[in-house]
C-alpha cells in the first residue's frame, strides 16, 4: 500500500480568524470575561443573551476560564463570577502602572486633609474606571468599588480629564459616549457640558453637583503624563451638603495639588499655558 504523503508547510490553526485579523474564540473568551467581570455573578443563561453567544458555547468558554482560575462557579447559586487569576491579572497592572502605585499614599493624604472619600481613576475610551481609593470615616459617603465606571462627562474626574484634552480628543470621546440623563443635574454632551468644561479648564478642577447620583458631589483634577495628556484623574467626593460654596475652592485646591504632586512624581508634566 502506498505510503499517504504528509502535507507540507505548517498545519492549519484550530482558531478561526476573522477578518479584521483577531482570533474569533480568543475574541469571545474575552467578551465573556470582561462581561462576568461587569455584572459580578451572573446565570449561564443570562452571560449567553448578555454577551450574544450560544449557551453552549459560553458554557465551554467559561469551563475553559474556570480550569485556568480567570472564572468560578457558586455550585449554590448557580452563578458564575470572575476567578483569582482575573484578579492576579488586574493587580500585575497595577503593580506596572507608576500613577496608581504613587498616587496611593497621596490619595490617603487627600483624604485626611479633605474629610471626604479620595478616588483615583484612569481613563478608558469614553470612561473612567475606578482603580483607586480610601474611604473617609464619616458614616454617610460615597463608594465606587475597583473596577466601576462612568461616563466622562457625569464624573468629576471625567469631567476634568475631559476639560484638560486638547478639542479633538474631548469631540472624540464625547461622540463615542451614549448620552443619558442620570440625574436632572446632568450635563449631556452638548453646548451646556462644553460651556461648563471651559469653566473646569480656566480654575484648574471640576465640580460634579450631583450629575451622577442625586445628593452627591465631586470635585476632580487631572493627572499628566510625560507628554503633558491627561491620563489620570483623582478626586473628592461624599454628600452634596458637605460640598457647599464655602468648601468647594478649597476642595478644588486640594485636589489640584495633589494631582499636581502625583504628575510630578511619576514623571508626567503639566501642559504649557498662557505662553509659558
Amino acid at each position: 500500500m502506498e505510503q499517504q504523503k504528509r502535507p507540507r508547510g505548517r498545519p492549519k490553526s484550530l482558531f478561526k480568524e476573522s477578518s479584521a485579523g483577531t482570533m474569533q474564540s480568543l475574541d469571545r473568551a474575552l467578551g465573556v470575561l470582561t462581561t462576568v467581570a461587569r455584572m459580578e455573578r451572573a446565570a449561564l443563561s443570562d452571560l449567553a443573551r448578555e454577551v450574544d453567544v450560544p449557551t453552549a458555547t459560553t458554557h465551554r468558554i467559561l469551563a475553559t476560564l474556570q480550569k485556568h482560575g480567570f472564572a468560578a462557579f457558586d455550585e449554590e447559586r448557580q452563578e458564575w463570577m470572575i476567578g483569582i487569576e482575573a484578579y492576579r491579572t488586574g493587580a500585575s497592572f497595577l503593580r506596572r502602572n507608576s500613577v496608581i502605585e504613587i498616587g496611593r499614599p497621596i490619595l490617603r493624604r487627600l483624604m485626611q486633609d479633605s474629610g471626604e472619600t479620595a478616588n483615583l481613576a484612569v481613563m478608558d475610551g469614553a470612561e473612567v474606571v475606578f482603580v483607586g481609593q480610601v474611604e473617609t470615616p464619616n458614616p454617610i459617603r460615597a463608594f465606587f468599588p475597583p473596577g466601576a465606571r462612568t461616563p466622562m462627562y457625569a464624573s468629576g474626574i471625567g469631567k476634568a480629564i475631559l476639560a484638560a484634552m486638547n478639542e479633538t480628543a474631548a469631540n472624540k470621546a464625547l461622540e463615542m459616549a451614549a448620552p443619558t440623563q442620570f440625574t436632572q443635574h446632568t450635563l449631556v454632551p452638548g453646548e451646556g457640558l462644553r460651556r461648563n468644561l471651559a469653566e473646569c479648564h480656566a480654575r484648574g478642577w471640576s465640580h460634579d453637583h450631583e450629575e451622577r447620583y442625586e445628593g452627591m458631589s465631586c470635585i476632580g483634577a487631572a493627572i499628566f503624563n510625560d507628554r503633558a495628556e491627561p491620563c489620570a484623574g483623582i478626586s473628592v467626593s461624599g454628600p452634596s451638603v458637605r460640598f457647599h460654596a464655602g468648601r468647594i475652592t478649597e476642595l478644588g485646591r486640594l485636589v489640584s495639588d495633589a494631582a499636581r504632586e502625583i504628575t510630578d512624581l511619576s514623571g508626567g508634566r503639566l501642559p504649557v499655558t498662557n505662553g509659558v
